[in-house]
């Protein structure tokens, strides 16, 4: 039986003829009868609920068919899935080195979905617009894959190629296509170099085209169910349009790792190796101060393949000295500035 917080925000939605509420309530319901393997009903729920909002639609545009507006040619038809690609996710929360001001937010948003119940009969909602700003290299994609593996969600990663098309209108097109198909289903929704769509509508370099589509954009994000987390990443959030920023509840900068994340993040791989290292994991994160996460990784990564390669007589103390030098004399990344 579906739940009685959502049967009372139908009916709430009925009585007062609130069409974004009532549409929000039937999608959750939708949620809940997949997750009881109920794809039948979920199916018909969602058949009509289309139907309804395609009606709407058309009768708002005043036009049927596939027809492209300005006159603008036709491109050729592509499903929803070749704006997308699904993931699986498999990096745990615990699996990240993060700052504990970020810990804290991120697991309050966890929270929230895990007891979204207890909100819902005090008539609130989880929080699910989460921004993340830094320099590339910083965890930015690998949160919103901990994010989704702890919501226990499908991580759905935006494809700009089959998004961004060269006729007029097809991107905001593609885009409500592509919200339409993440509505009915628990997710997290991942855009990643959020600028390339979300650019200042202001900017007098950009066409009429992004404007309109920026516009689309925020339309959606703002109709999206709570099931549905959003999240957006960007290394230059100086190039989002003003509007974006208070779409997303949750925004959080990932700056490179301090020198005590550095050694953490160390510390934890070597000792997952289980051995004898004289070298402090202090002294290796001075030796790569200014790296990223992902050049630490790097480097991590590199000692255990020449480790596992020497075995059963590799000297740990003797490869990390090694890419130590190599690291310092740029053979193996080139030093963060």
């Amino acid at each position: 039986m579906a739940r009685s917080d959502l049967l009372l925000s139908l009916v709430r939605a009925g009585t007062t003829g609130d069409a974004a509420r009532f549409r929000k309530a039937v999608e959750a319901l939708i949620v809940e009868e997949r997750a009881k393997k109920h794809s039948v009903l979920a199916g018909q729920l969602t058949e009509q609920l289309e139907q309804k909002f395609d009606a709407s639609n058309e009768s708002t545009n005043g036009h049927h068919g596939n027809g492209h507006a300005n006159g603008s040619a036709p491109t050729p038809y592509l499903s929803v899935q070749d704006v997308f690609f699904e993931i699986v996710p498999r990096r745990a929360l615990t699996d990240l080195v993060l700052s504990s001001a970020v810990q804290s937010i991120v697991r309050e948003l966890v929270e929230e979905h895990h007891r979204q119940d207890l909100l819902r009969s005090y008539n609130l909602q989880p929080r699910n617009r989460v921004l993340l700003t830094g320099p590339p290299g910083n965890g930015k994609t690998s949160l919103a894959e901990a994010l989704a593996q702890s919501l226990s969600v499908p991580l759905i990663v935006v494809r700009y190629e089959g998004l961004i098309a060269s006729y007029l209108g097809e991107t905001a097109g593609r885009l409500r296509r592509l919200f339409d198909y993440v509505r009915s289903r628990a997710c997290v929704l991942f855009f990643d170099e959020f600028d390339t769509l979300a650019k200042e509508r202001g900017d007098i370099h950009e066409t009429g085209e992004i404007k309109r589509v920026v516009s689309s954009l925020l339309l959606q994000i703002d109709n999206l169910p709570s099931h549905v987390v959003v999240v957006s990443a960007t290394n230059h959030p100086e190039l989002l349009d003003r509007a974006v920023w208070r779409r997303f509840q949750v925004r959080l900068e990932l700056p490179p790792p301090t020198a005590a994340l550095a050694e953490e993040f160390l510390g934890r791989f070597f000792r997952d190796l289980r051995q004898p290292l004289r070298i402090s994991s202090k002294t290796i994160s001075r030796a790569l101060k200014g790296a990223s996460y992902s050049e630490l990784e790097d480097f991590t990564c590199d000692v255990a393949r020449r480790h596992v390669l020497a075995l059963p007589e590799s000297d740990l103390n003797k490869i990390v000295s090694q890419r130590l030098r190599q690291w310092e004399n740029g053979l193996v990344h080139a030093k963060s500035k």
